[in-house]
């Protein structure tokens, strides 16, 4: 069969997760779909969709809410939803599904991943989970895998899926779903230490909403910048600093640890 898995990595976690899944899964030759890089492709050419992102502010990341918008009506098409996260999880999951099914996608399974935080005012707070995902968690992914699989089968069968009704959990049942605007003032007015800047361009490559010009040094559009640290993150030289974050608790991409877990 063949497959695709649309998904937003902010620094990397997610992306290392679902080519960790992909390379498991048997019986389906998986695709991977960055949605911030592609347009939406045509979900005809495919037996199977995924769906994949990181928690932001206890539900799925901005982008995904305007990829679906973009994405026309299927007719019970297979799909299955998928989430990292650092701190807590909250409603992703559900909200991804309710964002999927709403599209006409038959939701099979879901999975959430516990990985290292890459919020640099979340990894400020002691909260950065860098031994992530715990042997104990890596095997319960392996199982929903294996599960997934099964699923799959299934499908190349021609065998009927249910539709699963993805739960947020009890932790997303208590905490709410938090502010997103709380991210920007986290984030505040970004400058640049221009005796650092080497004039790459990588803060405006990885800005999802293409917030940032290069002049040669880099402006920043606060009216379009959503506070995604994806340019401080990136930063190669660490020349990008805000009021309270200068050169301290940068997560650009999946940590040794997780890689080690997860890479092949």
């Amino acid at each position: 069969m063949k497959g695709i898995i649309c998904y937003y990595s902010g620094s990397g976690n997610t992306k290392l997760a679902i080519e960790y899944l992909s390379k498991k899964i048997t019986n389906t030759d998986f695709e991977l779909h960055n949605i911030v890089k592609n347009e939406v492709p045509d979900f005809t050419n495919y037996d199977v969709a995924g769906f994949a992102t990181f928690t932001d502010f206890g539900g799925p990341a901005q982008l995904m809410y305007s990829f679906f918008d973009k994405i026309k009506m299927q007719k019970d098409k297979p799909a299955f939803v998928f989430n990292t996260f650092g701190f807590i999880s909250v409603r992703t999951l559900k909200e991804l599904g309710n964002l999927a099914t709403s599209k006409g996608f038959n939701v099979i399974s879901g999975f959430s991943l516990h990985t290292p935080e890459n919020y640099p005012p979340m990894r400020k707070r002691n909260k950065a989970y860098d031994d992530a995902p715990k042997p104990k968690e890596l095997r319960e992914f392996d199982n929903y895998i294996k599960f997934l699989n099964t699923q799959l089968e299934d499908i190349k069968s021609s065998n009927i899926t249910r539709s699963e009704k993805i739960k947020s959990g009890i932790l997303g049942a208590i905490f709410p779903k938090f502010p997103r605007t709380q991210a920007k003032k986290d984030f505040g007015i970004q400058n640049v230490d221009e005796g650092l800047c080497i004039e790459c361009g990588m803060c405006k490559k990885v800005c999802p909403y293409e917030a940032v010009e290069l002049n040669p040094k880099p402006n920043f559009d606060h009216k379009l910048c959503h506070g995604c640290w994806a340019c401080y993150n990136h930063c190669p030289t660490k020349s990008i600093y805000t009021p309270k974050f200068n050169g301290i608790h940068h997560y650009p991409k999946p940590n040794t640890e997780m890689t080690r877990k997860l890479g092949y």
